[in-house]
C-alpha cells in the first residue's frame, strides 16, 4: 500500500497565488473574448485571481466563508453585465475559482499521491486527471445547448435574449407538446418502439449462444468467427448498409412473391433482422467478457447430477452470465434505437424511425422539435447506460471484485 502524503501547504504568493491567477485569467479571456474584449478579459481575471488567493490564504478565511463570499461577488459582477444569466455563469466561475485556490492552498492536490511522488509526478498526475475531466466535458458539453434549446419558445435554432437572461417568457414546452401530440413524430415512435425490441430479442439470442460456444477452447477457428461476428462494429456503416440493401432487397422480393406476405410487413422484417446484425456484436462482446470469469466446473458439476444441457445452462450458467446478456442487450436496444442510415438503405415509409425523422426534419424542414425528440433520446440513453453500469457493478459484487 502506498504511503500518503501529508498534503504540505505551499507558498501561497510563488505557487497557489500565481497558479489560481492563471485559471481565472484563461477563464475571462473565454468571457472576454464572447464580449470582444478578450485582452481586457485577461487581464482582469489575472489580477482577480491572484488578489482572491492571496486574500483566501493570507488571512486564513474558512474554506465555506471564503467559497460563499466569492461565489456571491462574482455573481454580483455577472449580474451587471448580463443580468440574471451572467449572475448564474458568474457564480458557477466564482465556485470553480474558489475551490482552485483553496485546492492548492491546503495541499490537497497531493493528497492522493504517494509521498515519494516528485513535483514533475504530481504534476502529471493532477495533468492527467485534468485531461480526462476535459475529454470527458467536450464529449458532453454539445448536448447542453441542444437541451437548453428545446425549451425555447420560439420557433428557431437560437438562444433568445429573454433566454439567455432566463426570463421565464423565453421558455415554453411547445415543442414537446408537438412531438408527443402529432402523428409526424408519434408513427416514427411507434416504429422504432417496434424494431428496436424485437432486434434487440434476435441480438441477445444469437449473441449469447455464438459467445458461449466461442469461448469453448476446443472450437476450431474461433478467432477467426469472432472477428467475423464482430465485423459490424468495425466496417464502416455505409458499407454496411449498403451490403444490407443488396441481400434484403432480393429476398424481400421472394417473400413477397413466393409467401404472399405484406409489402409493409416484409419492410419491418428486413429493417428487424438489419438491425439484429447491428447489434449481435455488442452482445457478444459483453457475454464474453462474463464468461471470463465464469468457473466451468459449475456446469460440469450440473451434467454429473443429471441436469440436461439445456436445464444447465438456464439454471446453472444464464443467472450467472445474466448481468453481461442485459448489458448486451441495452447497447444493442441502443444501436437499434439510434440508428437511421441501415433504415435508410433497408426500410421504406411505412417503417420511418424516429431517427430517420429527426433526420429528414433537419434536412427538409428546420423545426425545433427535432431538439425536443433529442433530448428525450439523450434522456432515454442515459436511462440505460445507468442501468448497465449498474448492472456492471452488480456483476462485480457477485464475482468477488470491488467495483470501480
Amino acid at each position: 500500500m502506498a504511503i500518503l502524503a501529508q498534503a504540505p501547504r505551499p507558498k501561497l504568493m510563488t505557487f497557489t497565488a500565481p497558479c489560481t491567477a492563471a485559471l481565472a485569467a484563461a477563464i475571462a479571456f473565454v468571457v472576454g473574448n464572447a464580449f470582444g474584449t478578450p485582452l481586457v478579459g485577461l487581464a482582469i481575471g489575472a489580477v482577480f485571481g491572484f488578489i482572491l488567493a492571496a486574500l483566501l490564504g493570507q488571512f486564513a478565511v474558512p474554506r465555506t466563508m471564503g467559497r460563499t463570499a466569492t461565489i456571491a461577488f462574482v455573481a454580483v459582477a455577472g449580474f451587471s453585465v448580463g443580468a440574471l444569466g451572467g449572475a448564474v455563469a458568474g457564480a458557477l466561475l466564482g465556485a470553480v475559482i474558489s475551490w482552485f485556490s483553496y485546492w492548492l492552498h491546503t495541499g490537497a492536490y497531493r493528497r492522493a499521491v504517494p509521498v515519494y511522488y516528485t513535483a514533475a509526478q504530481t504534476l502529471w498526475y493532477n495533468t492527467f486527471l485534468f485531461i480526462c475531466g476535459l475529454v470527458f466535458f467536450f464529449l458532453i458539453a454539445p448536448l447542453l445547448p441542444v437541451i437548453w434549446l428545446s425549451f425555447n419558445a420560439q420557433d428557431f435554432f437560437t438562444f433568445t435574449p429573454e433566454m439567455l437572461s432566463f426570463d421565464p417568457a423565453g421558455y415554453s414546452l411547445k415543442h414537446y407538446r408537438d412531438f408527443l401530440g402529432t402523428d409526424e413524430w408519434m408513427v416514427p415512435l411507434k416504429n422504432s418502439l417496434i424494431i428496436a425490441p424485437i432486434a434487440t430479442l434476435i441480438s441477445v439470442t444469437l449473441g449469447t449462444l455464438a459467445a458461449i460456444g466461442l469461448s469453448q477452447s476446443h472450437v476450431p477457428f474461433r478467432q477467426a468467427i469472432m472477428a467475423i461476428m464482430i465485423s459490424p462494429m468495425i466496417v464502416p456503416l455505409i458499407i454496411s448498409a449498403t451490403g444490407m440493401f443488396f441481400f434484403y432487397a432480393p429476398l424481400g422480393n421472394w417473400l413477397e412473391a413466393n409467401l404472399g406476405l405484406n409489402q409493409s410487413f416484409v419492410g419491418y422484417v428486413k429493417v428487424i433482422l438489419a438491425h439484429s446484425v447491428l447489434g449481435v456484436p455488442f452482445v457478444i462482446i459483453t457475454v464474453t467478457a462474463t464468461l471470463v470469469g465464469f468457473d466451468n466446473s459449475l456446469t460440469r458439476a450440473a451434467a454429473n447430477m443429471g441436469a440436461n444441457p439445456v436445464t444447465t445452462f438456464f439454471r446453472v450458467q444464464m443467472p450467472l452470465i445474466l448481468p453481461g446478456v442485459i448489458s448486451g442487450g441495452l447497447f444493442a436496444f441502443i444501436t437499434s434505437f439510434d440508428e437511421v442510415v441501415v433504415v435508410l438503405f433497408v426500410g421504406s415509409a411505412q417503417q420511418q424511425t424516429l431517427p430517420w425523422q429527426m433526420f429528414t426534419g433537419l434536412r427538409e424542414q428546420i423545426s425545433p422539435t427535432i431538439l425536443a425528440a433529442a433530448t428525450i433520446l439523450v434522456t432515454f440513453s442515459i436511462l440505460l447506460l445507468t442501468t448497465v453500469e449498474l448492472l456492471r457493478r452488480r456483476s462485480e459484487r457477485l464475482r468477488g471484485l470491488s467495483p470501480s
